[in-house]
């Protein structure tokens, strides 16, 4: 297991109407408290941005201030802990460039003391997090991911941290199941990650470990989320049927939570460390509070400057500007591409089917692409390849194969299962033109394999395709459809798309990113224009 020992110094952290940090009065010392610091779905937010009301931007930390900040309470004489809960690898291109590397170098600057994988951990492969993994300089934990075949943990399931103060605090990791498919499902071949009963009896004999070892304080850090697409392995739902957790610090959903459930104090940071998460206590207490990034303005010197160095970098590396869009372009979360058609899931569809049609022929007759995978909008103005591999940072690839109608009808029912609630699987489409009656209940068939999804117990009871490429929609003709290589493997709800891209699957070797700018390019004369100022009336939701 691995121990550390942290020294207790001296800090003032000052409240004051400049939005100074709000910790404590200078005077207030912390001896004796423990104090867990947490992040969660950072995405390579790792510079720290200003509050921008204008650009609706609340302020980030970056890592800087993070690190500060622990220094901070250290400086009190409290015994400190920092914490993230996984999603911290990927997102941006400072650390996607890397394949995750560079987020690791800046946590071990930061001082992070463990972390639990995030599914997004998984988007360049297994060895990849395996290899990365090797550069961290504290231990990445979850206790849910074994080895398919020997039922070994892949990671450290836990650690017990020796505090200053004298207690000790044991600690377990838990991703999210949602990873067999959120994650390219070649990624993680070969592993398994408990779910349901099996997730809870994974984190109860994980918390009885603990207590026999004499831990004081049992966190969890669990990538699990509270989105009711997550059901039944949210972090909720595990509270309910575990006991004995006295910190759980949550991730995946991208919430902001600070309250107790039970007997257990839960928390989770939100999105892109707009937030930071800070636990206290006492020896009897739990207290927990999340902290805007406008209100606080710390920043470790030295942690700044590898940071906007390789910032720096990346910026120099990708700022070429190769067009320009007259309109904003929504790749907002929800109401955006994950609840309903949006312009710039238009753009990215149509780009998508273009540049199949190019690589393989006419054939081809529609896309489809999940909201998921677009991560960000674009605003009206020029357009740079930083841009396109912050909207499309998978790297994933543009491929064809042929469905028949009724797969295509299947997994557009699947995903969209949880409208009106928001979900990544949400289809935006070229070449199709459907309809979905969300007063028409979801019923769940069986579930896929290796999945935490179920299929459609009745394929077009709440979806009606009225036309694939132009013509009437047939359930039984066949289909040469584009998509990207992570829906056509069956990832997320996509698991209909499996067996047709396996049987007649294409790889073009033209990525999202390159699709787009080659469309952008060659056929829309750099300009990305009117005819997408607003979605197209493709899909519509009631």
């Amino acid at each position: 297991m691995w121990k550390k020992k942290w020294l207790g110094l001296i800090l003032a952290l000052a409240m004051a109407l400049s939005m100074v940090a709000p910790a404590m009065a200078e005077e207030e010392r912390l001896e004796g408290k423990l104090v867990i610091i947490h992040t969660n779905d950072i995405h390579g937010r790792a510079v720290a941005v200003a509050e921008d009301a204008e650009n609706e931007v609340t302020g980030i930390w970056g890592y800087a201030a993070v690190a500060q900040l622990k220094k901070d309470y250290e400086e009190a004489g409290a015994s400190v802990l920092l914490f993230d809960v996984g999603d911290a690898a990927q997102g941006m291109p400072i650390v996607n460039l890397s394949l995750g590397a560079q987020a690791i170098e800046f946590m071990n600057a930061a001082g992070y003391d463990a972390m639990s994988p995030g599914n997004h951990e998984f988007d360049w492969g297994l060895d990849n997090l395996q290899q990365i993994a090797e550069g961290a300089q504290f231990p990445i934990l979850a206790a849910n991911i074994v080895d398919s075949v020997s039922g070994e943990t892949i990671f450290a399931p836990n650690a017990i941290f020796e505090m200053e103060n004298g207690m000790q605090v044991g600690v377990f990791g838990l991703d999210t199941p949602e990873t067999m498919t959120k994650a390219h499902p070649d990624k993680v071949k070969g592993i398994t990650f408990f779910q349901a009963e099996e997730l809870y009896e994974c984190a109860q004999a994980q918390v009885d470990e603990l207590t026999a070892a004499g831990c004081d304080v049992i966190v969890c850090l669990g990538h699990l989320g509270v989105d009711e697409e997550s059901a039944p392995n949210r972090s909720t739902d595990l509270l309910e049927n575990v006991t004995g957790i006295d910190v759980f610090l949550d991730g995946h959903s991208h919430t902001e939570l600070s309250e107790m459930v039970g007997d257990t104090l839960l928390e989770s940071t939100g999105q892109y460390g707009e937030n930071v998460g800070v636990v206290e206590y006492d020896g009897e207490t739990f207290s927990g509070r999340l902290i805007p990034a406008a209100e606080y303005a710390g920043s470790d010197e030295t942690v700044a400057t590898l940071v906007n160095g390789v910032d720096a970098e990346v910026q120099e590396q990708l700022s070429a500007v190769f067009a320009t869009t007259e309109v904003d372009l929504n790749g907002e979360r929800e109401p955006g591409v994950r609840t309903e058609e949006t312009n710039l899931g238009d753009f990215a569809s149509d780009a998508i089917l273009w540049q199949a049609q190019q690589s393989v022929g006419d054939q081809v007759v529609a896309a489809v692409t999940n909201g998921g995978g677009i991560r960000a909008s674009i605003p009206a103005g020029d357009i740079s390849m930083n841009d396109m591999k912050t909207v499309f940072p998978y790297g994933n690839m543009v491929v064809t194969f042929t469905v028949t109608g009724a797969e295509l009808l299947e997994a557009l029912e699947a995903a969209t299962a949880f409208l009106p609630a928001s979900s990544g699987a949400f289809p935006q489409v070229a070449g199709i033109v459907f309809t979905v009656d969300t007063s028409v209940e979801y019923v769940n068939g069986e579930m896929y394999p290796n999945s935490t999804y179920y299929a459609p117990a009745n394929p077009g009871s709440r979806v009606t395709i009225e036309s694939v490429g132009g013509e009437a929609f047939d359930p039984e003709a066949l289909y040469t459809i584009a998509s990207n290589d992570f829906t056509a493997a069956g990832g997320d709800t996509y698991y209909a798309f499996a067996y047709p891209y396996a049987n007649s699957g294409i790889d073009t070797g033209v990525s999202l990113e390159d699709a787009l700018i080659n469309y952008t390019s060659e056929v829309l004369g750099g300009v990305v224009g009117e005819e997408y100022a607003q979605p197209q009336g493709r899909i519509t939701v009631k």
